[in-house]
């Protein structure tokens, strides 16, 4: 599956497990994108969703006891899109977030790549 508008994006990506890490990486970077990471520790991803470039991110909700809302806050006050990844499905969502896209694991990489792109496309025609 090839999304070329997803290509020369920087998408931020955060997870601790390895080779989900991996296999998301090189998906990404097959679809052409600038992979940001992959961070696994909160402390990077706040620094990441607080000062790099980015056009999206793709971020496990769980990184060893640690939620990543911190940064998914962050990530939405400077208008970035971004998938959550949980294997806690919605159980996982915070109140008054109903907002938040969140994807279950075990996911389809396609699937979610085309999720945030669409999330991506539709961010940037509300700026325009």
């Amino acid at each position: 599956m090839t999304i070329t508008s997803l290509r020369g994006r920087r998408i931020l990506l955060v997870e601790d497990e390895l080779l989900i890490a991996m296999l998301i990486e090189a998906s990404l970077e097959d679809e052409g994108c600038v992979v940001v990471g992959p961070f696994g520790r909160l402390s990077d991803a706040m620094t990441a969703a607080e000062s790099e470039a980015l056009d999206g991110a793709l971020m496990d909700v769980n990184l060893a006891g640690e939620r990543i809302f911190p940064a998914a806050e962050r990530l939405s006050a400077r208008r970035v899109p971004f998938v959550l990844l949980s294997g806690y499905g919605d159980k996982a969502r915070p109140e008054g977030r109903a907002h938040w896209h969140f994807e279950s694991k075990p996911f389809e990489i396609g699937h979610v790549m085309a999720v945030l792109d669409g999330m991506i496309q539709a961010a940037e025609a509300k700026r325009a």
